[in-house]
């Protein structure tokens, strides 16, 4: 086993006394020798945490003690080193920005599929009624250069603002597929998901758990490559190690 323990969390709740929150998170973070960034909005809590097992599972522990944030859950990985320079507590208006503001994962989710399931679709090509399946993916397009699933619809988007109008542009040609949008690890997705459902989008769905999620329970079937991670690990591969250096794709592009 690593040393060095990674967790990728969310949730979607109403927050209100940011300031006070920060400072609490910060101080428990710090205590605990913690690295990494939490971003703390009106909405909810995103984070990307790094550091010893005990430690890092204690802060959950702790923050869980508060009834707001009970229900949250992360996704592991493991590393030999600290991926992380420092701790940072931010506060931010969304904690994945879209612009739209009456999508509200809060009040209601959009229908999402485990990724077992999504690898039944994915053998035969085809959802359980017969529709065929298109991966629809949500990130920047530097994001999908280091991997992504195989015939997955991107749209080379800079960031994820422009997402809404590019995936309304092609609603009619997709009309008669079963969707599954997908990114990182599923927050984007809260949001793409409910808004295809609220473009007319009906056969649409998102990848619980994001790629994270497939490549811990699934690993590399129907996917090529590796997944960027914003810390300084700068990918994972399936089987949720870091991409070796000669790989890089930051090498390559500062050489």
């Amino acid at each position: 086993m690593k040393p060095i323990l990674n967790i990728a969390a969310y949730l979607f709740v109403s927050l209100d006394n940011l300031t006070e929150l920060r400072a609490k998170i910060l101080d428990e973070c710090n205590s605990r020798h913690l690295k990494g960034t939490i971003l703390l909005t009106g909405e909810g809590i995103n984070m990307f945490l790094a550091g010893s097992d005990s430690e890092l599972r204690g802060f959950l522990d702790w923050l869980r003690q508060d009834s707001r944030f009970a229900p949250i859950q992360g996704k592991d990985s493991w590393s030999e080193t600290q991926p992380f320079k420092k701790m940072l507590v931010k506060i931010k208006n969304e904690i994945i920005r879209m612009n739209h503001p009456a999508i509200r994962p809060e009040e209601g989710r959009a229908n999402f599929i485990t990724p077992k399931k999504l690898q039944e679709w994915l053998d035969r090509g085809t959802d359980d009624l017969g529709r065929p399946v298109v991966m629809v993916d949500t990130r920047n397009a530097f994001e999908v250069e280091y991997g992504t699933f195989e015939n997955a619809l991107h749209f080379n988007i800079e960031k994820f603002t422009e997402f809404p109008a590019a995936i309304t542009a092609h609603k009619d040609e997709l009309a008669d597929k079963t969707l599954v949008s997908f990114c990182t690890g599923g927050i984007r997705c809260e949001k793409s998901g409910l808004y295809m459902r609220e473009i007319g989008m009906q056969h649409s769905y998102q990848l619980e758990g994001g790629i994270l999620k497939y490549f811990e329970e699934v690993g590399s079937a129907h996917y090529t490559g590796s997944c960027f991670v914003f810390d300084e690990r700068e990918a994972l591969e399936p089987n949720l190690d870091s991409i070796p250096l000669e790989r890089s794709i930051r090498k390559k592009q500062t050489a």
